[in-house]
């Protein structure tokens, strides 16, 4: 398999951890995208949408990060990590779409705004960032991971950009059972980090 990937990408990342935990051999390509790389031809015909990571697994192109973590749980048999049965799954893909959402609209973006100087209201998105985080907060005070009584697919999809908030001045202190449940991902088997920036609570 091959991964195309940008290092200070949340959702490249995310593909890259779950290949890790699952202990799959991966070649990754770095994408230059402050040289426009993800916007040349060649990358183009891989994402119409310009965008990374993609994987390349033979014949097939996968791209978007949700997508390649679902891939590859169905491709593998991984139903520990995206279960088959109907309520299992929906329990994963409920956390898929907070991924996409709240995710990438509160934290992501904060961090956008100081790592890559994106042109967000940063009020608005720390405030979304603070919202998603309480509700999290909420949903693992009972439980150590978010859809199951192990790690899932839900827990790799949202890892990155929730342990990277406090580059988008996103505190983190007041959220335990959330730094808990990082502290958990990060002593799986396969863990790889996510690189840090010098940036918002993390300049200093």
């Amino acid at each position: 398999m091959k991964l195309f990937h940008f290092a200070l990408s949340g959702h490249a990342h995310r593909a890259r951890l779950f290949l890790s935990l699952l202990g799959v051999p991966c070649e990754v390509v770095e994408v230059d995208l402050a040289k426009g790389e993800h916007k040349a031809p060649d990358f183009l015909k891989l994402n119409s949408f310009g965008q990374v990571p993609v994987l390349v697994d033979g014949e097939t192109v996968v791209p978007d990060s949700n997508a390649i973590l679902v891939y590859l749980a169905k491709r593998l048999g991984r139903t520990d990590w995206l279960p088959e049965d109907a309520a299992g799954a929906a329990r994963v893909q409920r956390w898929l779409s907070v991924a996409a959402g709240p995710i990438a609209f509160g934290p992501a973006a904060a961090r956008l705004i100081t790592v890559f100087g994106a042109a967000f209201d940063a009020a608005e998105v720390i405030a979304r960032a603070h919202l998603i985080l309480g509700r999290i907060e909420a949903e693992l005070a009972d439980r150590p991971w978010l859809a199951a009584d192990h790690p899932t697919l839900a827990d790799v999809a949202l890892y990155s950009y929730v342990v990277a908030a406090p580059e988008g001045n996103v505190d983190l202190a007041l959220y335990g059972a959330v730094r808990a449940w990082l502290a958990r991902i990060e002593a799986l088997p396969g863990f790889v980090p996510f690189p840090q920036t010098r940036a918002g609570l993390r300049a200093a």
